[in-house]
């Protein structure tokens, strides 16, 4: 028998209060609680959880995700494998499951519940509400979530087949509805019960009238805290702490656990924060989660005080998982599965001839997924469309990496390259290769070097390109998460010494594809308008 003591300044969060005692632990759950006089500078709390996150968009694998959270008293995570999913299909979800049984960290998994996400890209799989089943028997825990709006507000069989299946398993229903109001939204909460999408407090009031939990987001590329932190103190049952997607690097600096620290320096009264952050991800998604409690499983940390909020230890089902600092997770050995099909292209394959004078342009904003249009003169030369510097606009590109078929090619502004090109195969939701660069020379190295290492991402400027690869479905290194956080910290610097304003240039060149997310966006099949759901040229005239 396994028996471990800890003295400190009790959080009960359950019944909003704090006291001195110490906590008898035995075989990784709590056997005793116990009041007591001492005097403690140290202080004892149910550990953090992040209630929505894809731990691909890490480029860790579970296990090495779990070694880096861990350290900042994330003690369980909500996670959506849609994005391996998308790649590998039920082999993929699988892959997360059985890794993510080797780490004492807890990890609810949910059934991609749109897979494609819609039948405007080429993915590399399908999911079916026969594989829901063959999962909800591997582990899966709730349905993640449905992007598939019109579905749902259409009452599409498809979708309708795996809510109801959700439904009748008793399993919670994960939501993804960006400025969805109206109508349209009071019919889509009649099904769905969170959403992590709201970027306005009026957005996220609207959303919670109709009975929707409200994950507050701030991840490396979609940042909500700000605009909705007020929601803290109002709707302290109905909301949670989600990340969404993190980048190696930023999980390095931190977790769920800055959030906390920032909303309780913003004057939000503790209890309301730790409610959010630890009590309401175990209530919503019935997460076999301690909240330091008589009987639970020991999933705990142990904080400096309550305005810092500094990590001195972190406890997953009992076991010492990090250390002041330090993670004490060992590394888990695995044999990477991957789709890539495509072969090298050519500069002239991302050419784009002059059809016209005024074209679309993607325009992106910093710290959002959702982006906008805007017409402008095109910029001709020898009978080709190129990157205008001076206006900031610069070319895009999507490369089948499941199909060897031409790339589709566009313009993007706002992304501050002034020379070269970066690359990514971690482009959601299909995960094919986006590139934005200033010359097609660059766009094609940048790309054919993701094309030769199975996926990653690369920066191209000149002769040079630099590559982190990511051989687990062309989204996951395998290797040391802190190694990985250290290369792609390299890469992401590289790309803004090309002159990249953008908070997470890569994060936000993710996102170029990701065509559930208004209003315009480039898949492998063209341009797509998301406020109109159709595809556009890139041509006005």
């Amino acid at each position: 028998m396994n028996n471990l003591t800890l003295s400190g300044n009790i959080v009960d969060v359950l019944h909003r209060r704090i006291f001195p005692g110490t906590i008898h632990i035995t075989d990784g759950r709590i056997q005793t609680i116990v009041q007591d006089q001492g005097q403690y500078s140290q202080y004892i709390l149910p550990g953090f959880i992040d209630a929505h996150v894809h731990i691909e968009s890490s480029m860790l694998v579970p296990t090495e995700f779990a070694r880096l959270a861990t350290v900042h008293g994330t003690v369980a995570t909500v996670s959506d494998p849609h994005e391996i999913a998308n790649v590998l299909g039920l082999a993929g979800v699988e892959f997360m499951v059985d890794n993510a049984a080797q780490t004492p960290l807890k990890i609810a998994f949910g059934f991609p519940a749109c897979v494609p996400a819609t039948e405007l890209e080429t993915a590399g799989a399908k999911l079916t509400v026969n594989d829901f089943r063959q999962l909800f028997k591997h582990g899966i825990s709730y349905l993640s979530e449905v992007m598939n709006v019109p579905g749902v507000l259409a009452d599409n069989p498809e979708m309708m087949d795996k809510i109801h299946l959700a439904q009748s398993l008793g399993l919670p229903i994960d939501g993804h509805a960006p400025g969805l109001s109206g109508t349209g939204l009071r019919k889509y909460a009649t099904q769905i019960t969170t959403d992590h999408e709201c970027s306005t407090l009026n957005e996220a009031v609207e959303k919670l009238a109709l009975g929707m939990k409200i994950q507050i987001r701030e991840g490396s590329a979609a940042k909500n805290f700000d605009a909705l932190h007020s929601l803290i103190d109002s709707h302290a049952a109905d909301c949670m702490f989600c990340s969404d997607d993190k980048h190696p690097d930023d999980l390095v600096t931190g977790h769920i656990n800055l959030l906390v620290k920032r909303a309780v320096a913003l004057g939000h009264d503790v209890m309301n924060v730790l409610q959010i952050a630890c009590v309401n991800p175990v209530k919503h998604y019935n997460l076999d989660v301690g909240l330091l409690q008589v009987g639970d499983s020991a999933d705990l940390i142990v904080v400096d005080n309550l305005q810092d909020f500094t990590v001195l230890a972190t406890y997953c089902q009992g076991v010492l998982t990090a250390k002041t600092g330090s993670t004490l997770l060992p590394s888990v050995p695995l044999t990477p599965i991957n789709k890539f099909i495509t072969t090298p292209k050519t500069p002239g394959d991302f050419a784009i001839p002059a059809r016209g004078s005024t074209v679309r342009v993607i325009t992106v904003t910093d710290g959002q997924l959702i982006t906008g249009e805007k017409c402008v003169p095109a910029h001709i030369e020898n009978g080709e469309v190129i990157a205008d510097l001076n206006a900031d606009i610069l070319k895009i590109t999507v490369v089948n990496r499941y199909q060897d078929t031409p790339p589709t090619v566009a313009l993007v502004q706002n992304f501050g390259l002034k020379r070269g090109a970066i690359a990514s195969s971690v482009a959601h939701d299909s995960h094919n290769i986006v590139a934005v660069g200033t010359t097609d020379t660059e766009i094609c190295a940048a790309v054919n070097a993701l094309i030769h290492c199975q996926g990653g991402i690369a920066v191209a400027e000149d002769n040079v390109v630099h590559v982190l690869p990511l051989p687990v479905a062309g989204l996951m290194s395998g290797g040391d998460g802190y190694e990985v956080a250290k290369q792609y910290a390299e890469l992401d610097n590289w790309a803004k010494r090309l002159g990249s304003k953008l908070t997470a240039p890569f994060m936000t060149l993710s996102f170029m594809a990701l065509l559930v997310i208004p209003d315009l966006k480039l898949s492998d099949r063209g341009l797509f308008s998301g406020q109109d759901f159709r595809f556009v040229s890139l041509w006005i005239d």
